[in-house]
Formats: C-alpha cells, structure tokens, sequence
C-alpha cells in the first residue's frame, strides 16, 4: 500500500491554465444580452460586417453562430476549394477521366465524417435563410447538401457511410421543395408552386422506398407539410387551369403513374369544392 500524506494538496493550475483578462470584443455578454435567446422560434438576422459584406448570424441558447451567405459558411476554403464536397468532387471527376467512368473511386470514413460535418454548416444557413424568406439561398444550400448525400451514398467505403445520410434525404428534400414552392408564389405563379411540390413528394417517396419506409410516407412529417401547402395554393389556381389538370390526369392514369394521378386528383377535388 502507498503512503499518502493527506496534508500534500494537489498543484493549482499552471499559469497558462489561468484565466485571463478579456481583451476588447472577447467578452460577449453585451451582445448576448442585446440579443436575447428566444426559445421555440429560429432566431437569426442579417447585418453587415465593417468590410461591407453581409453575414447571417443565428442566435442560440449558449450564444450565436456567425455565417457567410455565400461559399463555406465558416469561410474556410479547404484544398483551395470552396468547400469540401468541391475538392471530392473534383477528386471524383478526376477519377473517372482517367478510368473512364467514376466506379472504384472511394471515400474512406474520415471523409465521409468531414463531409457530414461540413453539411451541418450548411444545414444552419439553410435553416436561418428559410425563415428570411432568402429562398435562392435555401435552394442552393439544399441543392449541395443533397449533392453530399449522393456522393457518400456511390462511394463511401463502409456501408454506414454509404447509408448514414439517407434517413435525412426527405426532410431536405422538402425544404427545398417548400422553398421552391414559396419563390414561385412570390412571382406569382402558384402553379409553379404546385408543381415544385408534387416533385418533392415524388421524390420523398423513392427516398423512403429506397431505404424501405415506403408504408409511413402518409404519416411522414414532411409529407404532410407538403400536402398541407398544396390545399393552401389549390384554391389560388385560375379556373381556367380545370382543363388542363383534367388532361394531366387522364394522361397519368394512361401512363400509369398513379402517385401523380392520386396528387391531381386532389388538386382538382380542391379547385371544384
């Protein structure tokens, strides 16, 4: 047994380990306290940096995130790219020139991870510009993340690389959707609208017959959402538009892709109710 001396107590923290004096703009609690955390609500706004490019900040519980509204949201440019799915992208077109097609090109697990991480970054800004009616941005953001999901889906070297993503593919799916549909009402086209989310429901359903959860697809949070938007903009549709989605339904029916017919269906029972 060791001999302990109870009076010998543990050495205090090096010096290095101490905390030190702030020094002017480290100490956040001024801003902290002129931006206070509103819980249930997307907290984010725009402002413009002293070098006049605009950022988009978005306020948490425990502080704020601060992002760039174009490129990497960090700002970082990692291989020289603009982001990392840039760099394997290339890496991956690079492959398939010499190779001839892009089989056999591989990403291993740490890659995978990276890619996954970097995609949280830009899932924020996407959040943040959603509730900013920025819906370019969204669109782009969505657009690249789903970019993500395809290239460790074809090429992660392990299957949970390959398969880790897909459970989020429907919810970005109808972000973008919502956002598409959005920009289209604000043009002014709400057929646009509709048509923008019959393609993400068509699409949320192959993602969840894909990873087999096809029976919850009338009970999926997104879908709902979807549907929920398209009885909002039925009504919207010109009467004069009955005919053509008439002629779009029996040319369904014809070719036999009775998830759009299902979706026609509806629209019309809402435009003649």
């Amino acid at each position: 047994m060791t001999d302990q001396n109870p009076n010998i107590l543990p050495d205090g923290p090096d010096e290095a380990e101490r905390p030190r004096a702030a020094a002017p703009g480290e100490d956040l609690t001024g801003l902290l306290r002129a931006w206070p955390y509103e819980a249930g609500r997307v907290n984010v706004r725009m402002l413009r940096a002293a070098d006049g490019r605009t950022i988009l900040q978005m306020r948490l519980e425990l502080g704020v995130l601060q992002m760039e509204l174009t490129g990497r949201p960090d700002g970082l440019r990692p291989e020289g790219r603009e982001s990392l799915l840039e760099h394997h992208l290339a890496r991956r077109d690079l492959w398939a020139k010499v190779h001839g097609d892009a089989r056999g090109f591989v990403l291993g697990a740490e890659e995978c991870a990276a890619l996954r991480e970097e995609a949280v970054q830009y899932y924020h800004r996407y959040v943040g510009l959603l509730v900013l009616e920025e819906y370019d941005g969204v669109i782009r953001d969505t657009t690249r993340n789903l970019e993500v999901f395809d290239l460790c889906r074809d090429h992660g070297a392990e299957e949970g690389d390959r398969s880790s993503l897909e459970q989020f593919r429907p919810y970005v799916v109808m972000m973008r959707s919502r956002a598409e549909a959005a920009r289209a009402v604000g043009a002014g086209d709400p057929r646009g609208a509709l048509e923008a989310i019959d393609r993400g429901l068509a699409e949320i359903r192959m993602a969840m017959e894909d990873i087999g959860t096809a029976d919850r697809f009338d009970d999926a949070n997104e879908v709902q959402l979807l549907r929920g938007m398209r009885e909002m903009l039925v009504p919207r549709l010109p009467v004069s538009q009955r005919a053509e989605l008439h002629e779009r339904l029996r040319a369904a029916v014809a070719a036999e892709n009775y998830e759009l017919a299902a979706i026609l269906r509806d629209e019309l029972r809402l435009l003649e109710g």
